[in-house]
């Protein structure tokens, strides 16, 4: 694999610590904390905080110890939370020097989904340092991120740097299922860490896709696109019931509870959903016609998606709702027809289009079938025309004079769901330089999912910039 590319920083002198004007510390003054990262992000790898969904995970206890020492070694004093046992969270506070500006909260979160070990290159809990990345479930999803905001938080510390408005740092259980151990937990239950905190920065933004313009200026030259998220669809899991008549396997049966699911489930699964451009990921598109000097035709957008690869992957599945079918569970002899069958779907919808969607799915699921909620937390947006996203667009483009930062939508969810409940807007924005042959999104809960080391010297550098002039 070809090694992490070095970004061409924008010549910017370093200025001296605290001042709020002052932009990131250098690469020589940070790269202590650049190794931290490495050693922290090696050490939380190893940490197996796999979180199945059902508690039956080794919970983020553990990394949450590590966490708060990391903290308390480097004088800053830390808050462990446990919504239940094994199930622990980390807050603390750095000041800033402006007290007139609104604190901004930095969340991430330390548990990470199953695998299966057998498929991996180098095993998912070894940290392993190989051909300049480090291997391990977690890496981008996301304990990488962590281990950058820990290390920069550390260096701070130690360096006597204080960033221009006051730090909430957050590192949170249970994102991967629910956040109900997690950030619903500290939404609920201490939410005065949180007073006064107006925008937020967190996973799944920031990172880089190397792309060649095909028109204009800087056609055939290397640049790289950096996705920073001001949004999230919607998301509806929901659970469906198909009740019928039991009996014996062998008699016809015309009200059969696995059949009638079946058919709703195929209807469901084959509806093709309809294109819809939010405005962020409108400027998103034009942002991308504008950087590669190609035109995106917004009357077929999936195949425009397919044409661009990685970069079409940024609104393939923002532009749609989607409903698709995960679970299957009914019987339990092949000769003995169920009076109940079950179903779980994963149903995403864009912003506004919740009962729109809903009722959609309920006419092709059909009579027969009930749904209930696991999960349903409306869309989340951020203003990415403001100051926020101006200056995160900034300090990537001060330590990478090749970045093309440009707004986009998360398929999926994070925590911001939950801060929203108390009007926090959360960016996406964990800055990684990734060499090209690095695929983000295939790491994501994928396998060999892994995170090049010198890519977090680089985040580490940008978050610095960002958190200290924002």
């Amino acid at each position: 694999m070809p090694s992490t590319p070095t970004p061409t920083p924008a010549g910017q002198s370093a200025t001296p610590a605290g001042q709020s004007a002052a932009p990131g510390a250098g690469p020589a003054t940070l790269a202590a904390a650049a190794d931290d990262a490495v050693r922290i992000c090696h050490d939380l790898l190893r940490i197996d905080t796999t979180n199945p969904g059902d508690g039956t995970g080794p919970g983020e206890r553990a990394a949450a110890e590590y966490v708060a020492a990391e903290l308390d070694a480097a004088g800053i004093a830390p808050t462990l939370l446990e919504a239940a046992p094994r199930r622990a969270s980390v807050l603390t506070r750095i000041a800033g020097h402006d007290p007139s500006l609104p604190p901004l909260l930095v969340h991430g979160h330390l548990d990470a989904v199953p695998f299966d070990a057998a498929d991996w290159t180098h095993h998912p809990l070894s940290g392993e340092l190989a051909d300049g990345c480090l291997w391990g479930r977690g890496a981008v999803d996301m304990k990488g991120t962590v281990s950058m905001v820990l290390a920069l938080a550390r260096h701070w510390a130690r360096s006597g740097v204080r960033p221009r408005r006051d730090i909430v740092l957050a590192f949170l259980a249970d994102e991967e299922s629910t956040g109900d151990l997690g950030s619903r937990f500290v939404v609920a239950e201490h939410r005065e860490w949180f007073e006064g905190c107006a925008e937020a920065i967190s996973e799944s933004g920031g990172f880089s896709i190397t792309a060649r313009p095909e028109a204009g200026p800087d056609t055939g030259r290397e640049l790289r696109v950096y996705p920073v998220a001001v949004g999230e669809r919607g998301t509806a899991w929901m659970r469906l019931t198909a009740r019928g008549t039991a009996g014996h396997g062998s008699k016809q049966n015309p009200d059969n509870a696995v059949a009638t699911l079946v058919h709703g489930l195929s209807r469901l699964a084959s509806y093709r959903w309809p294109t819809s451009l939010t405005p962020p990921v409108a400027a998103l598109v034009a942002g991308l016609e504008r950087e590669l000097g190609v035109r995106i035709d917004r009357s077929r957008l999936e195949e425009e998606a397919a044409r661009l690869g990685q970069l079409g992957e940024l609104f393939d599945c923002t532009v749609r709702d989607s409903a698709n079918p995960t679970v299957l569970r009914a019987g339990g002899k092949v000769n003995v027809i169920p009076g109940q069958a079950y179903a779980e779907v994963d149903g995403r919808f864009l912003p506004g289009h919740r009962e729109e969607f809903l009722e959609v799915v309920d006419r092709l699921l059909g009579p027969g079938i009930t749904r209930e909620f696991i999960n349903c937390e409306d869309a989340v947006a951020a203003d990415h025309e403001g100051p926020a996203f101006a200056a995160m667009a900034d300090a990537l483009r001060a330590e990478d004079e090749r970045a093309r930062p440009v707004p986009f939508v998360m398929s999926g969810g994070t925590d911001a769901k939950s801060f929203a409940r108390l009007g926090i807007r959360s960016y996406g924005f964990a800055p990684l330089l990734l060499d090209p042959s690095l695929h983000y999104y295939g790491m994501f809960h994928g396998v060999d999912e892994r995170v090049p080391a010198a890519g977090l010297g680089f985040g580490v550098r940008v978050l610095d910039r960002f958190l200290r002039t924002y």
